[in-house]
């Protein structure tokens, strides 16, 4: 009957630690979600739409964004980075995406978005 306690002990120690350092991980990842300070003034911040108007990606100051498909609003919303021209999406639903700015234009998955929905001249 020992061994059993000490197995089931064993067990119920290993998931607790296992359940800490989830959380753990999950209040970093918190903490740094919420420290990362708005930038209002970052060029690549506003509204990106692709020439028929169907895909609007709404990059918002505070790292986040909000994805319109068609006629359905905030599709897809989840937090973003950009580095240099590089901008990388990681989705509320654990999907992630890449892109870049190339001559003021986003290029992304295969789409190409415009500022405002607008061609560059």
């Amino acid at each position: 009957m020992s061994n059993r306690s000490g197995l089931a002990g064993a067990g119920l120690a290993a998931m607790l630690f296992c359940m800490a350092s989830a959380q753990e991980g999950y209040s970093q990842m918190k903490m740094i979600r919420n420290t990362t300070p708005p930038d209002q003034t970052h060029p690549y911040v506003g509204m990106w739409i692709t020439a028929d108007g169907r895909i609007r990606h709404n990059l918002l100051p505070n790292g986040r964004y909000d994805e319109a498909r068609g006629r359905r609003e905030s599709a897809y919303q989840g937090r973003y980075e950009v580095r240099g021209n590089h901008i990388d999406y990681w989705d509320d639903t654990g999907f992630t995406a890449d892109g870049d700015f190339i001559d003021g234009v986003l290029h992304h998955a295969g789409m190409i978005l415009y500022r405002d929905g607008k061609k560059p001249d």
